[in-house]
């Protein structure tokens, strides 16, 4: 199993000040995890969603981290796809250029946002979100392996081009997608990319899920790019020594993450200023509960928070479950930075040697 890490440049009640401090924080972040042997730094792009994710612009930032780093990959996780978020030649070359100066080290994930501050800000057409996103997962990596690139189509009419520069990886960087129910999974592996999960559900969703993952791209055959076959999944988490301290940074961090994602995705609502989400400490009998929800049988597989062997416990569920890499949503908004250094290097020690 690999694992990386997630960055959404989160944030609680952020100024000036202290979002600049953020950036210089995840890049510090990243650095550590490249010492410390993680496979992959993931950032994301989002527009407007005040402190869910500051990362607007994560193809700066991956390009910042390649010039610190020498053995990180560096994801992104997702481009925004669909054109008018990112025209597909803007996206070949930005992803080409990253990979030619880190050489080699880029994974490519793709995606469209179901938020709908970004779909009204960037004046997006519902109805052709997939159909635009589907096309350019087709047109980017041929772009990439064709010396001249043209294309025809109700969408994107362009005339014989010489798309610069190409990017180091032969044939292509991996190319992956987000993924969010067992039938998205399904038709991820029927396109043959691979597949970047938030952690949901319980045990039995997962192994399902994966196994749908797993059936599909076992016949897949796309013509424009290469297979590849890589399932992942996005918990959130922070292992530090002492368990009480983790659980109660990383649950609380874990409801903002997943409150502050519920008002973006799953409403019609675009809220402006803070979020009305919860930043205090659970209470007693919440954090009581959200630690007797780690065990099998106690609820959804959703974190790897804890000390380390309460992560081993966690960790192993999700390999169980047949999952190739964990992506670790250690930065989340009300976790000091401090706190995510720390469980970067206590995972790193304690957990990640147990599943190589």
């Amino acid at each position: 199993m690999k694992f990386s890490i997630f960055i959404e440049m989160q944030i609680s009640q952020p100024n000036r000040v202290t979002e600049r401090q953020l950036f210089h924080d995840c890049v510090e972040q990243a650095v550590l995890a490249d010492a410390l042997g993680y496979h992959c730094v993931w950032a994301v792009e989002h527009h407007g969603l005040y402190e869910y994710a500051h990362s607007s612009a994560p193809e700066v930032y991956l390009a910042f981290v390649a010039a610190r780093t020498r053995r990180i990959r560096l994801g992104h996780g997702v481009t925004l796809t669909p054109g008018r978020y990112n025209h597909p030649i803007r996206i070949a070359e930005r992803v080409a250029a990253l990979d030619v100066l880190s050489e080699g080290r880029v994974n490519w994930g793709s995606g469209k946002s179901a938020s709908r501050v970004e779909q009204d800000a960037f004046q997006v057409d519902r109805t052709q979100l997939d159909r635009q996103w589907l096309e350019a997962l087709e047109m980017i990596p041929r772009i990439w392996r064709s010396e001249v690139f043209e294309w025809n189509s109700a969408l994107y009419q362009i005339p014989p081009t010489q798309v610069v520069p190409k990017p180091v990886q032969r044939p292509h960087p991996p190319l992956y997608a987000a993924c969010s129910s067992a039938e998205n999974a399904q038709r991820l592996g029927e396109l043959g990319v691979g597949a970047l999960n938030f952690a949901q559900g319980t045990d039995d969703f997962l192994v399902k899920k994966v196994q749908a993952y797993r059936d599909a791209i076992a016949a897949a055959s796309p013509k424009a790019y290469q297979v590849n076959n890589h399932f992942a999944c996005t918990p959130t988490a922070l292992v530090l020594e002492n368990d009480h301290e983790a659980c109660v940074h990383g649950f609380r961090g874990a409801r903002f993450f997943g409150q502050g994602l519920a008002r973006y995705y799953f409403t019609d609502e675009r809220p402006l200023g803070p979020l009305d989400v919860p930043r205090d400490d659970l209470t007693e009998a919440e954090l009581e509960a959200a630690k007797a929800s780690r065990s099998r049988s106690g609820g959804p597989l959703l974190a790897v928070i804890g000390d380390p062997a309460a992560a081993r416990e966690s960790v192993q569920r999700f390999q169980d479950a047949g999952v190739d890499e964990l992506i670790l949503i250690m930065q989340m908004g009300t976790v000091p930075h401090e706190l995510i250094l720390r469980s970067l290097r206590v995972f790193a020690e304690q957990v990640m040697p147990h599943f190589a």
